[in-house]
C-alpha cells in the first residue's frame, strides 16, 4: 500500500491536445476529456477510420456508453503514467503529469476517498481512479447488489477495474446516467415517504388487507367450474398481495429491479373488489385447468407405473438400454405438496427437489422419455462419423455450420445439427430409430428420416441429401 495521504493528494493534468488541432490520441488510447460545456468525464479512442489520425469518432466509457468527439474540447492521456515512486512519499501532495507549460490549460484533481474506508462513489457516478499499481484510469461505479462494495466500469462488455484494483477515487463531473441515476434515487426516497401511511379505499378492498380473503373468494368460483381447483395452485402463478404505491394500497405484485431495488407492478383490473376477484379466476384458470388430477395421476400414484411405461417406450428404440444405465438418471416421485399430489423431481447430487410441471401423466411420461433417450445415447459411443459437406444455408436466420452423421458402437446412427449467428446459436442431436432402416432404398430411408430431421427446420433435405455417395454408403445403402 503507498505511503502517502491520499486525502491530501491531488493530481494536475497539465498536457491537454486541443480537438481543433486534430491531433488524436492512438486507436484504443485512455483519455481524460474536457467537454465543450466545461465537464471532466474520460474514455478510450475510437476514429471513425481507425486506420488515420483524424478528428471523428468517439471516446467510449462503456456499453451504450460514449461521447463524441464534437463535444470534446481537449483530452489529456491517461494511459502511461505510472504513479507509484511518487505515491510512496508519505509527504506527497499534489503530483504532476507532465510540467506545468505557460500559456497552456491545466487541471486538478483533489478530494481522493477509498473504498477501503467504506466510502463508495453513488451509483453510475464517473470517476478518476489511482489503481494499486499506480497507474491513473477512470470508470463508471456499478454497485454491488446489498453490499458496500462493486467495479469501476471502464469499456464495453464489463470491462472493469474491481475495488479491490483501485487504491483511491474522486468523482469526475456529473453526467446523463448519473443524472438519471439520481433522479431514480429521489423517486425511491419520495415514494418511501408516501408509502409510510399509505391511505385504503374500503370500497376497493372490502374484506381488508388480507390478500388470502381475496383468492378464497376467486378459488370458491373456480370451483364451481374445477371442482378440484386449490389454493396451490393459484398460487402457482407469481402471486398478488396489497401493497403500497404512490401513498396508497393496490393490488399489486412485488418484484425486484436488476439493481436489486422493490418495484410495484399494479393491477390494472383491480379498481374495485369484484373486478379484482374476477380477475383472479381469470389469472389462475388455465394452470388450475391443466391441474386435473384425474388427468394428471390416471396411473395412480405409484412412481413406478410411469417411470416403467417410460422406460418401455425407450427400449423399444433404445434396444442397448438397460436399466443399469438408470443410476445417471434424475430421481422422480410423487408427493403431496401444500396439500396438491404433485409429480416432483431430484437431480444428482441436488437435496432439492423440483415440481414437474405437467398437465398429464403422458406429459411427465414423455418428459422421462427425454431424459432416458438422452442417458443411453450417452452410454452408446460413436465408432465413426461422416461430416455432411454444404455451402452457405441460412435456417430462420441462423446459419447452418455443421450436419454430422454418428454411427454408434450398437451399430445404430445419429446425427448432430448446428446452427447459430454471430452472436449466439445451438445444436440438436437426433437419433435415427431403426424404423428408417427398414427402407429398401436410400431414397426411401431419406423419406423416413426427413421426417425427424425436416431439411425445412435444419438446412438439408432431399434434394442435398440424396446425390451424397459418401453418405449412402456410410449408411450402409
Amino acid at each position: 500500500m503507498f505511503k502517502c495521504d491520499y486525502k491530501t493528494l491531488s493530481l494536475t493534468f497539465n498536457d491537454f491536445h486541443d480537438v481543433a488541432d486534430k491531433n488524436m490520441p492512438e486507436y484504443g488510447q485512455y483519455c481524460l476529456l474536457e467537454l465543450k460545456d466545461g465537464r471532466f468525464t474520460g474514455g478510450s479512442w475510437y476514429p471513425k477510420d481507425y486506420h488515420k489520425k483524424i478528428a471523428k469518432g468517439k471516446f467510449i466509457r462503456g456499453t451504450a456508453d460514449a461521447v463524441e468527439v464534437t463535444d470534446v474540447l481537449r483530452w489529456h492521456l491517461l494511459d502511461g503514467y505510472d504513479l507509484t515512486c511518487k505515491l510512496e512519499d508519505p509527504d506527497m501532495g499534489n503530483i504532476n503529469l507532465e510540467s506545468k507549460k505557460e500559456g497552456r490549460p491545466s487541471k486538478k484533481f483533489s478530494g481522493f476517498k477509498s473504498t477501503r474506508d467504506g466510502d463508495c462513489p453513488e451509483e453510475d457516478q464517473y470517476c478518476l481512479i489511482i489503481l494499486l499499481n499506480g497507474r491513473v484510469a477512470s470508470g463508471r461505479w456499478n454497485k454491488f447488489r446489498e453490499k458496500n462494495e462493486g467495479t469501476f466500469i471502464y469499456a464495453p462488455a464489463l470491462g472493469q477495474y474491481t475495488s479491490e484494483k483501485v487504491w483511491a477515487w474522486t468523482p469526475l463531473s456529473s453526467d446523463y446516467f448519473f443524472e438519471i441515476e439520481q433522479e431514480r434515487k429521489n423517486e425511491r426516497i419520495r415514494e418511501e415517504e408516501l408509502n409510510k401511511n399509505p391511505s385504503l379505499d374500503e370500497n376497493k378492498f372490502k374484506y381488508g388487507k388480507d390478500i388470502f380473503a381475496y383468492y378464497e373468494k376467486a378459488l370458491e368460483k373456480l370451483r364451481k367450474k374445477y371442482p378440484w381447483a386449490s389454493m396451490a395452485q393459484m398460487m402457482k402463478n407469481t402471486p398478488w398481495d396489497i401493497v403500497p404505491l404512490h401513498g396508497q394500497y393496490v393490488f399489486g405484485q412485488k418484484s425486484k429491479t436488476y439493481d436489486g431495488y422493490d418495484m410495484v407492478t399494479e393491477c390494472k383490473k383491480g379498481n374495485s373488489t369484484e373486478e379484482f376477484i374476477k380477475f383472479l379466476c381469470e389469472y389462475a384458470e388455465d394452470t388450475v385447468k391443466r391441474s386435473n388430477p384425474e388427468e394428471k395421476f390416471k396411473f395412480g400414484h405409484d412412481i413406478e407405473v410411469y417411470l416403467e411405461k417410460a422406460y418401455g417406450k425407450v427400449k423399444k428404440d433404445y434396444h442397448w438400454f438397460d436399466k443399469k444405465m438408470l443410476k445417471k438418471a434424475r430421481s422422480y416421485a410423487i408427493k403431496q405438496i401444500d396439500g396438491d399430489w404433485e409429480f416432483v423431481e431430484k437431480y444428482k447430487g441436488d437435496s432439492k427437489e423440483y415440481i414437474c410441471e405437467c398437465e398429464s401423466a403422458e406429459r411427465f411420461i414423455e418428459n422421462v422419455e427425454y431424459e432416458y433417450q438422452n442417458i443411453a445415447l450417452s452410454e452408446n459411443p460413436v465408432v465413426s462419423e461422416y461430416k455432411v459437406s454444404f455451402k452457405s444455408i441460412e435456417i430462420h436466420g441462423w446459419y447452418l455450420e455443421h450436419y454430422i452423421f454418428y454411427k454408434l458402437k450398437s451399430g445404430d446412427y445419429k446425427v448432430d445439427v448446428q446452427a447459430g449467428d454471430r452472436v449466439t446459436g445451438g445444436s440438436r442431436t437426433f437419433f435415427i430409430t431403426p424404423d428408417c432402416f427398414k427402407a429398401k432404398t436410400y431414397e426411401e430411408f431419406l423419406d423416413n428420416y426427413l421426417s425427424i430431421v425436416p431439411g425445412s427446420s435444419f438446412g438439408l433435405g432431399k434434394k442435398e441429401l440424396l446425390p451424397n455417395k459418401d453418405l449412402k454408403s456410410f449408411l450402409g445403402y
